[in-house]
C-alpha cells in the first residue's frame, strides 16, 4: 500500500475505522489487528469501488465487514478454550480513554449486538438514518426504531439496570 494512498484514501476516514475496530475489540492487540487488516482490505478492494456511493460508504462497509468477520473468527477459536474464561491479558481494556465515561459508553457498546454495535457507531458519527441502512443494508425507516431501541438499552447498560 502507497503512502499516498493511505493519506488521500484511508487517513481521512481513519477516525471511523478507530472507532468501529474499538467498538468490536476488548484490547490493544486486537485492536491494532482490526485496524491494520481493514486498511489491508480497503486498499485491497479499491478496485472494486464502483462509484453508486460515496467512498466514505465504501470504508464504512469494509470495516464494518471486517469487523464482524475477524470478530467471528475469534469467537470461533474462544470456543475452542478448555475454561470458561479468557486469559486475563485478552480482557483487559489496555487502550483505555483519558475520559470515564467514553470508557463505559464504549463498554456499554461492546455489549450490544454486533449489528447494534454498527447502528449506533454510524449514528454517533452522525450518518442519516438513509446512508446506515445502505451500510448494513436495510431501509430507514428500520434504522429508526432500532436506533430508538439501541439508545433505551445503552441508557439501562450505563445505567446499571442490566448486564
Amino acid at each position: 500500500m502507497s503512502t499516498d494512498f493511505y493519506n488521500t484514501y484511508i487517513l481521512p476516514f481513519s477516525g471511523i475505522i478507530i472507532k468501529l475496530c474499538r467498538a468490536y475489540t476488548n484490547s490493544q492487540e486486537d485492536f491494532e489487528d482490526y485496524y491494520q487488516e481493514v486498511c489491508l482490505q480497503i486498499w485491497r478492494s479499491r478496485d472494486n469501488f464502483r462509484e453508486e456511493s460515496e467512498w466514505s460508504t465504501y470504508v464504512y462497509r469494509i470495516s464494518l465487514n471486517v469487523c464482524l468477520t475477524l470478530l467471528k473468527k475469534k469467537k470461533n477459536n474462544v470456543q475452542h478454550y478448555a475454561s470458561d474464561y479468557l486469559p486475563a491479558e485478552e480482557t483487559e481494556d489496555n487502550y483505555a480513554f483519558s475520559d470515564e465515561s467514553l470508557n463505559q459508553l464504549y463498554d456499554a457498546i461492546r455489549q450490544l449486538s454486533e449489528i447494534d454495535r454498527a447502528i449506533i457507531m454510524l449514528y454517533l458519527e452522525e450518518k442519516p438514518h438513509q446512508e446506515i441502512a445502505d451500510i448494513i443494508g436495510t431501509n430507514a425507516n428500520n434504522i429508526g426504531v432500532r436506533v430508538k431501541r439501541i439508545k433505551i438499552r445503552l441508557k439501562k447498560l450505563l445505567d446499571g439496570k442490566i448486564n
